[in-house]
């Protein structure tokens, strides 16, 4: 059972003690303009003064119900798809949880908290401004090129502190999704889907985890649907696993080269002939590589698609909106509808925004937009002198890697934006080797065993630029993938592009109003 927590909150705003009304999802700034208590950011210079009312801190508190019957569950949970950034959370006025990431999922433990009838639960949302001053304080200086310093020490958007093409509007609030979940006897926690490829027939392999609170076993069933929602085949898995063999499939190709076939999946756990649990996934049957051969030039650096070779063409994607609440799925299939028109069949989701929400990867899976998918960091150096901190980004990529991993669009992992870049660039003279090994050890050591096991079957590329890391000249033109700024940002004119021959030109472009 699912009891959807979002809608209407109550919000106070310490310590000047406003009192309004909020909407879950959404946004302490969202909520400030919808109750006509700040001016429009975006208009002359009051983006400072929005800056401003995140010196506070924003405390959203509702009540909910709940029956004996999910009283009485094996599992009562509280999950959290969501929360900007730094929180306290409280159930009936006992504290549960802090939370200090906001591009991770969190599910705690409930049932020592609630009872039966009314119930309350209350989100401190701590000043990110007071958080990241007081970190530079004691652990800067370390190098970074957002507007404000310290926005490396904290998991949140960095492009909520400003960049060079938006204003620092550090907001934060129950960004996604919020609701309790119960379940009795057993639920599904996870199913991978990995892909064989053979001659007129692709094997799909499931790996599937359940969650088992009585003694009896209940049995999970895998049925997959063809593009036209007709039942292909059906298995049982045992022992957490199953095959299913598609005949003749019909592939899945990026934009320009064929059709955009998807295949639906559903997982159903029984027992007794009773539904326990269910989940759904749509996917596209493709091969996907990026094939790095030695050449005359140097090495190549291509999307290979069912064999084929693709030339990439697109954009890079920031957030559509620097206060998050206003952004849609309208808005983005519009958004992305209109990069397949001009004729993209890539897109690049830049390291200083966000995770984007799940329906931005359907709507690439539908169109046919290969996704380069950065992870949330950019343009900084990273301390790795607090463990905790390490053992959230951990999470967030592992959370982050099984949210998406089943979507045909998705191309590539990439740890950052621009950083090894940086370190063998003129802006980072004088950095020492400490410094230097910290980064080798967060992109080179740390994350990669993790995406090995939890995507197997995709690139991991350590940055962009990146000639494939150790700083081994990554902006090289004929090795990996490079980014070009010297229209624009260099002063040189437009046909400066005509002189070179990029194997990956994965960001260039021209600053707009």
């Amino acid at each position: 059972m699912k009891i959807d927590l979002c809608g209407s909150w109550n919000v106070k705003r310490w310590p000047e003690g406003q009192e309004f009304t909020g909407k879950v999802p959404g946004s302490a700034m969202n909520d400030l303009l919808q109750n006509n208590l700040t001016e429009d950011p975006f208009y002359r210079d009051n983006e400072y003064k929005a800056y401003e009312l995140f010196r506070s801190d924003y405390e959203y508190y509702r009540t909910f119900v709940l029956d004996d019957e999910t009283i009485k569950s094996d599992s009562i949970n509280l999950v959290c798809e969501g929360l900007d950034t730094l929180t306290d959370i409280f159930i009936n006025g006992k504290f549960l949880a802090s939370t200090d990431n906001m591009h991770r999922t969190y599910g705690f433990d409930i049932r020592h908290w609630v009872d039966t009838g009314q119930n309350e639960i209350k989100i401190i949302f701590k000043s990110p401004i007071e958080f990241i001053e007081k970190s530079w304080a004691e652990r800067g200086p370390v190098w970074g090129v957002c507007a404000k310093d310290g926005y490396q020490f904290i998991r949140k958007a960095h492009y909520m502190f400003g960049w060079d093409w938006g204003p620092a509007i550090p907001d934060c609030g129950i960004w996604r999704d919020i609701y309790i979940e119960s379940f009795n006897e057993a639920c599904i926690r996870d199913v991978y889907i990995r892909q064989v490829h053979e001659k007129d027939c692709v094997i799909l392999n499931f790996e599937t985890k359940v969650d088992v609170f009585t003694e009896e076993n209940p049995e999970l069933e895998i049925i997959l649907y063809n593009p036209e929602d007709e039942q292909v085949d059906s298995e049982q898995c045992i022992s957490g696993r199953a095959s299913i063999k598609v005949e003749n499939p019909r592939l899945w190709w990026p934009a320009g080269y064929g059709e955009q076939h998807l295949y639906r999946v559903t997982a159903l756990l029984h027992m007794g002939g009773r539904i326990l649990d269910s989940w759904e996934y749509k996917i596209g049957l493709r091969t996907l590589e990026v094939r790095r051969e030695d050449d005359q030039w140097g090495q190549s650096f291509t999307y290979n698609v069912n064999g084929i070779d693709i030339f990439a063409k697109g954009a890079n994607y920031i957030p559509e909106d620097n206060v998050l609440a206003r952004c849609s799925e309208s808005r983005t299939r519009e958004l992305l509808g209109q990069a397949v028109a001009a004729n993209f069949n890539s897109i690049r989701v830049w390291g200083g925004g966000i995770y984007p929400e799940t329906y931005f990867y359907d709507i690439c899976d539908e169109l046919g937009l290969m996704v380069w998918q950065d992870f949330m960091f950019a343009c900084a150096q990273y301390s790795l002198d607090d463990e905790n901190f390490v053992e959230t980004i951990k999470c967030e990529i592992s959370d982050n890697i099984k949210r998406l991993r089943h979507h045909a669009s998705l191309a590539l992992w990439c740890g950052n934006n621009e950083m090894e870049w940086l370190w063998v660039d003129s802006q980072t003279e004088g950095r020492s080797r400490e410094q230097m090994d910290e980064y080798l050890e967060l992109f080179e050591v740390i994350i990669p065993p993790i995406a090995a096991v939890e995507d197997p079957d995709r690139l991991y590329w350590p940055a962009s630029p990146s000639s494939g890391g150790n700083f081994d000249n990554p902006n090289d033109e004929n090795r990996g993938d490079v980014h070009y700024w010297d229209v624009w940002h260099g002063l040189k004119p437009f046909t400066e592009y005509r002189k070179f021959f990029f194997r990956f030109c994965s960001e260039f472009g021209f600053q707009s109003f």
